[in-house]
């Protein structure tokens, strides 16, 4: 039903379900908290601003997901401006190596996704499975449709090392907490904790690593940008993996500061902090520490623990 719908009435829906969160409060704090930390620079009145306009924007997008992957990759490509982004893919697939791109929960990343097989590209993306069973399935769908292999996260890195091998490329969306298993790298200023398997994935088969994303620049108009992350020279893997990851996360900063209301703040980012700094302050209060209740979960192969706020 939703993919039906007229483009105008998509984008009038989706931006009313996005208000529509907004005024039930549904993560507004930690939006407004982390858009107030991210830029101290900025006054209540932008944060505020911003904030409305993130959750319109994820309404808006997740209406357009159904709409464009309906009609197909020719719609993939009409909807986006692939210029020069194409040329910096190709040319990487051309060293007959397999790829490894990341991108972050910035514009629209399931467009994205999308994007790489309506270049011509065998594509795979890696998938941490949703706990809400039809909403799961959709989603797969939906990616399977425009040409994507899914690959599931857990106990995947055989496969993803096969699938390089088989010079394919793999996509990841890679910029969530990972907890005390990721490596801290500095985003917007502060720590945080970001997986390291893409650039993990890079270093140990060879292949050329890209970071990525699709952003919205008109009435459901987009735009492909892709860098090349060039791995070290020297270093022993676990500083060249953080080097790598370093760079990756910097140039996704840069594309957020230029649409900050384009990125997913929704997200805690800084959820976890570096081992023995503590927890950190938050909101648009510096001087008010974190409240809540600290407890302490195992991980899925309980070979640790993690202390959530």
């Amino acid at each position: 039903m939703l993919a039906r719908l007229p483009a105008w009435a998509g984008e009038s829906l989706g931006r009313g379900l996005g208000r529509l969160a907004y005024r039930l409060g549904w993560r507004r704090t930690v939006v407004e908290e982390q858009l107030a930390r991210a830029f101290p620079e900025r006054d209540e009145a932008w944060v505020d601003a911003t904030a409305r306009a993130c959750f319109d924007h994820v309404g808006r997008e997740w209406l357009s997901v159904p709409y464009v992957t309906r009609r197909g990759l020719d719609e993939v490509r009409r909807r986006v401006d692939m210029s020069g982004a194409a040329d910096t893919a190709r040319r990487a697939y051309g060293e007959g190596r397999g790829v490894v791109v990341v991108s972050g929960h910035f514009g629209n990343w399931e467009l994205a996704g999308s994007v790489l097989p309506a270049l011509g590209f065998p594509t795979d993306a890696v998938m941490q499975g949703i706990k809400n069973e039809p909403l799961d399935r959709f989603v797969r769908q939906i990616r399977r449709r425009n040409g994507m292999g899914l690959i599931d996260r857990a106990r995947a890195w055989d496969v993803l090392v096969a699938q390089i091998a088989a010079g394919r490329m793999v996509a990841f969306v890679a910029d969530q907490d990972a907890r005390e298993n990721g490596v801290f790298v500095p985003f917007f200023g502060r720590p945080a904790s970001t997986h390291r398997a893409p650039a993990l994935l890079a270093l140990r088969t060879g292949a050329p690593m890209l970071v990525g994303g699709v952003h919205r620049t008109g009435h459901r108009e987009y735009r492909l940008w892709l860098v090349r992350i060039e791995p070290p020279t020297t270093g022993d893997v676990k500083n060249k993996v953080k080097e790598m990851t370093t760079s990756w996360v910097a140039e996704l900063e840069r594309w957020v500061r230029l649409y900050p209301e384009q990125y997913f703040w929704h997200h805690k980012r800084w959820k976890s902090v570096p081992p023995g700094t503590g927890p950190a302050a938050t909101g648009r209060n510096m001087g008010e520490a974190v409240t809540g209740r600290a407890g302490a979960r195992r991980q899925g192969d309980g070979s640790a623990y993690t202390v959530e706020l």
